[in-house]
């Protein structure tokens, strides 16, 4: 195997008045002996829009899991807001959190995964509820009227009283998406949400996270649609053997990559 890339100085963020919302330092992840990242260096400005892109393998959704702390970190440093996701510093070592605790940072992080984990014999409407209810004791009237403006804004009031198995898959994601915002999140990750979805559902699901963007919220994507991220992206990262090889305005990186492992990897997809 050849060795990994070394990464390129980033682009200047774009939002360079915005704080930081989350830092990642020196961020190893081994799976047994297979080193999936390599000591990655990232950071994501609040309202920003970061868009991960690279070949099947790179690393990509392995990193965005262990930003909530789905997957454990071998080394390095995660923090969202200032605060270490997933362990407590002491005396220069991580120990890990207790799962309650870890559980109370995962509600101020959103996540869409690939597949929609929606609750089978819950309506969209109670799936959207679900969480502001049992995690967060929301009254159910005050669940249930904004799970009904969360629907409505991906689209989907007329769809609150069908089940999963009513739905495509394109308003599964969309339904997915209400329910993470619903926990009222300051960070959303979304880990390739329209790579399940026939081509023609496609689009709705990218309109939704457009919008949500335009919002403000900050968003951290791993995708494979380029136009996605050169349309919408802040930042562009392109990962490859689990190490940043090269990142900056998405318009630019396209358009000119300046890593051959980068130009190999557009001229595949583009």
């Amino acid at each position: 195997m050849s060795a990994p890339a070394q990464p390129l100085t980033p682009a200047a963020p774009i939002l360079s008045d915005a704080k930081e919302l989350v830092r990642i330092e020196g961020v190893h992840k081994y799976f047994g002996e297979h080193h999936v990242l390599r000591g990655i260096e990232m950071t994501v400005k609040q309202g920003e829009v970061s868009v991960l892109i690279g070949p099947s393998g790179s690393g990509k959704s392995t990193l965005l899991r262990c930003v909530n702390h789905l997957e454990t970190i071998s080394a390095g440093r995660i923090r969202v807001n200032d605060e270490l996701i997933g362990y407590r510093e002491k005396g220069g070592k991580l120990h890990e959190l207790h799962v309650r605790e870890i559980a109370q940072q995962r509600r101020n992080i959103g996540m869409v995964f690939q597949r929609f984990n929606l609750f089978g014999h819950k309506t969209a409407l109670e799936n959207v509820m679900e969480a502001p209810i049992q995690v967060k004791g929301q009254d159910k009237a005050a669940a249930r009227k904004r799970a009904l403006e969360l629907l409505d804004s991906v689209g989907l009031s007329d769809r609150a009283k069908h089940y999963p198995a009513q739905l495509s898959g394109g308003q599964q994601q969309r339904v997915a998406i209400a329910r993470a915002l619903a926990m009222d999140p300051e960070l959303m990750l979304f880990d390739e949400p329209t790579s399940a979805l026939d081509p023609e559902l496609v689009g709705d699901v990218l309109n939704v996270m457009k919008d949500l963007a335009k919002s403000g919220m900050t968003m951290v994507v791993v995708t494979h649609e380029i136009g996605f991220a050169r349309e919408v992206g802040d930042t562009l990262t392109f990962m490859d053997d689990g190490v940043v090889v090269e990142s900056g305005n998405p318009r630019e990186v396209i358009a000119n990559p300046q890593h051959e492992r980068t130009k190999g990897f557009l001229s595949k997809v583009l």
